[in-house]
């Protein structure tokens, strides 16, 4: 095993061509190369208009054949690679909707108190894009992609280890703390880039707080659970 880190996107080549044995990504892949349309009135695109969903389809569909293109090649014959991401179901629900939904309302709480301005609440946007199996396999639908053959995919549902521990406790406040920090850790650090650039470092920490709290302010007031749609898709590449 040889561990290393690489300082670039996988949107580009990050290992020799023919040298993984063995390709492992968790979630990561949900995330787009880029943002490919603003979203006027949410902060995801799953939650916008039919536009921006088409936009963003698109762009997640190219993105999947370049991440698969690459990864193909540098993985050896033989190889396996195991992808693990969010997606959704053939309803269209990522199991998330609901909470994107108090997260996006508790953004605009902000410009009402004004913390932040319209402005800076207009230009956030998450790149992100869950899938639907239906999605993951298209290019897969002359048998082969890249050299990649299908192993294994499925979806399933990822249960809210929070929302067991709540309904022994009842404690609402606790289920929407750790909630609310599970959209910091993953989601504010980029919501943060939308703010004016004049904003200090200091400025930007309070942000983070600040919505922080007021989707807790949210979230407690109806606690739920976020059972989240997650695909597993494992990749073989042949010889020829």
């Amino acid at each position: 095993m040889f561990p290393s880190a690489v300082g670039r996107s996988f949107y580009s080549t990050v290992f020799p061509p023919d040298w993984v044995h063995l390709g492992w990504s968790s979630y990561a892949a949900v995330w787009l190369s880029r943002v490919p349309a603003a979203i006027p009135d949410h902060i995801i695109p799953m939650r916008s208009n039919p536009d921006v969903r088409s936009a963003y389809l698109k762009q997640a569909a190219a993105d999947w054949r370049l991440f698969l293109s690459l990864r193909a090649a540098e993985l050896r014959s033989g190889g396996r690679l195991v992808v693990v991401l969010p997606a959704r179901d053939d309803a269209g629900s990522t199991g998330l909707d609901e909470f994107m939904d108090h997260a996006n309302a508790a953004a605009r709480d902000l410009v009402e108190a004004g913390a932040i301005g319209a402005d800076e609440v207009a230009r956030m946007a998450l790149p992100v894009f869950t899938r639907s199996k239906e999605d993951l396999l298209a290019p897969f639908a002359d048998g082969r992609f890249e050299g990649l053959t299908v192993e294994h995919c499925a979806m399933e549902v990822l249960p809210d280890a929070g929302w067991a521990t709540y309904q022994l406790t009842q404690d609402r406040h606790a289920l929407a703390r750790e909630q609310a920090l599970f959209f910091r850790v993953i989601f504010i650090p980029t919501l943060a880039t939308a703010l004016d650039e004049r904003r200090t470092a200091s400025e930007r920490n309070a942000f983070a707080d600040l919505l922080t709290d007021a989707l807790e302010r949210r979230l407690v007031q109806a606690p739920a659970p976020m059972h989240r749609f997650v695909a597993t898709i494992v990749l073989a590449k042949n010889a020829g």
